[in-house]
């Protein structure tokens, strides 16, 4: 009896002095408990004593979203339909009816129809707003109703469509999709080849790297990748399509956590394909996260001149990690630094300001890097390239209208009114930048600033207040230079409006792959890196 006391008591001590040992993961065990039950509790009281019905399910929701929210942008719970999408995105294939489309509360807005897929093949355009799907009104429909579109291959499905006021029907036979990585790749002229690379999908490395050879096989002697509006994926795509254009055993990228098991360096692992052609990589505010490996690692290693405008500046990994019932969350788990030991992150999420809003890093606080050539580079804000174009500013005013569809339906009301012969030669012009402006008013675009709802929330205190009779006029002469104020911004950002435009009109003709080969002629980037690859030593300056 005395044996086994002592042996419980050797076990006992044994477990103590473990426990002990490890008082930092006690402590956070014990805390994360605490914090679960106490949650539990007050979850169940409220579900059962509220004195109105609750849904549980949206409370969840809530309190997830809002948990989360104090984190990063990118730490993202994901429910059944999201982790689908998600596996989309990453796969780059489904079965549907080949279009990007919006949801809205009474109908589906086709944004996109993908050449040749079966909405097109249906006759459905960009604008068309679909109110009936099947016996199934959209208005009615109190689940996601983009899920009606869903279905197997082969399946048809019929839908009923507002087009400029008319409406119609269209059968469409849904098919396998497949959402390329690289939607297009051609020559400019007999010795420059243009790759698009739009996203970092599970295909991007294959499409890149077949890509690359037919130009080469056409008689590209020189390359341009444009990563503008890429918005990344996934990281071991991008340490592959660096490993094209670098040799074997190079380092990419590493990645650094505060679980060991998630730093990590990552290397090339294969024989490039061309190590010597000369490349210039297009990169805009919109370009991150895996698009910022690839720039940002050419970069350091002097293998690519960037040209454009700086890169959105991530710099965070993220990794999904499964739930219960079908669901995941999506957590940053590592920074990223490029070769040179640079992480471009730009925005402080745990550092944040007074309004809750992340802080941007000052440019006083970069520190300097060198890249291979020992070249000056910097962290903190981004890729920069070596070539800068002025980014667009979109200001709020100028985000509203993008948040209000009202450039996407100018561009459709323009499509039916205007036969163009060869949308290459469309140019906008201030005629047509007053019509939209007409747009504006006669769809009543009255969007409220910040400074304007402040205003009227003033007005209202002084009238409750009963103050309000001296400060009246002087409040109506506010708001009417406000106003004015709001006019001159959109006249300020005519030419970021008048691209947006004109990008939306090529697509109503030709669709994005024509809207490519639009680029390919008007704009200003993609001709000064033709200019530069142009000339050798103009490149080669450049990365010295």
């Amino acid at each position: 009896m005395k044996k086994i006391v002592r042996n419980k008591f050797v076990l006992l001590t044994l477990a103590a002095t473990i426990f002990l040992s490890t008082t930092a993961f006690k402590n956070d065990f014990f805390e994360i408990a605490k914090q679960i039950e106490i949650f539990t509790t007050l979850f169940k009281e409220l579900n059962m004593n509220y004195v109105d019905e609750t849904n549980p399910g949206d409370l969840m929701d809530t309190a997830i979203k809002s948990m989360l929210a104090d984190l990063d942008p990118y730490t993202n719970f994901m429910n059944e339909q999201d982790v689908e999408a998600a596996r989309i995105n990453n796969t780059g294939d489904y079965t549907g009816i080949g279009a990007k489309v919006k949801t809205f509360k009474d109908k589906l807005v086709i944004i996109e129809p993908y050449k040749d897929y079966p909405a097109d093949k249906a006759g459905l355009k960009a604008g068309d707003e679909i109110i009936k799907v099947g016996n199934t009104l959209i208005e009615n429909y109190k689940a996601n109703s983009g899920d009606l579109l869903k279905g197997t291959s082969g399946s048809k499905v019929e839908v009923t469509y507002k087009r400029q006021g008319k409406t119609g029907t269209a059968t469409i036979e849904r098919a396998e999709v497949e959402i390329k990585a690289v939607p297009h790749f051609s020559m400019i002229n007999d010795k420059t080849g243009y790759i698009v690379l739009s996203k970092f999908n599970r295909k991007a490395h294959k499409e890149t790297n077949y890509a690359l050879r037919d130009l080469k096989a056409q008689g590209a002697k020189r390359i341009i990748l444009d990563l503008r509006g890429n918005p990344g994926g996934l990281l071991n795509e991008a340490i592959k399509i660096v490993n094209l254009f670098v040799p074997k055993g190079q380092l990419v990228v590493t990645t650094k956590s505060k679980v060991k098991k998630y730093n990590k360096t990552y290397y090339t692992q294969t024989e490039p394909i061309d190590t010597e052609i000369p490349l210039v990589v297009l990169i805009d505010g919109n370009s991150a996260s895996a698009s910022e490996i690839v720039s940002g690692s050419l970069q350091d290693l002097d293998r690519a001149v960037i040209v454009g405008s700086r890169s959105f500046g991530k710099g965070l990994v993220q990794r999904p990690k499964p739930l219960t019932y079908g669901t995941q969350v999506k957590i940053t788990i590592s920074r990223y630094y490029t070769p040179s030991g640079r992480c471009i992150q730009s925005l402080d999420y745990w550092n944040r300001d007074e309004k809750g809003e992340a802080v941007r890093v000052k440019q006083e606080n970069y520190n300097e890097f060198k890249t291979k050539n020992g070249r000056k580079v910097f962290d903190g804000g981004g890729v920069y390239p070596d070539v800068t174009f002025e980014a667009s500013k979109n200001s709020t005013v100028t985000n509203a209208i993008l948040n209000d569809n009202l450039v996407f339906n100018f561009a459709t009301d323009y499509f039916y009114k205007n036969n163009l012969s060869n949308v290459n030669d469309l140019t906008l012009n201030d005629s047509d930048f007053s019509s939209f402006k007409k747009y504006l008013k006669t769809n009543d675009f009255s969007f409220k600033t910040k400074t304007e709802k402040d205003l009227f929330k003033a007005f209202e205190t002084a009238t409750n207040e009963e103050l309000n009779d001296n400060i009246e006029k002087d409040f109506n002469n506010l708001i009417s230079n406000l106003n004015r104020s709001k006019e001159d911004v959109i006249t300020e950002n005519k030419t970021f409006l008048l691209e947006l435009l004109t990008e939306e009109i090529v697509k109503r003709y030709v669709y994005r792959e024509g809207l490519y080969e639009y680029y390919k002629i008007h704009d200003p980037k993609i001709k000064k890196a033709t200019e530069i690859l142009s000339n050798q030593s103009t490149y080669v300056g450049y990365l010295k």
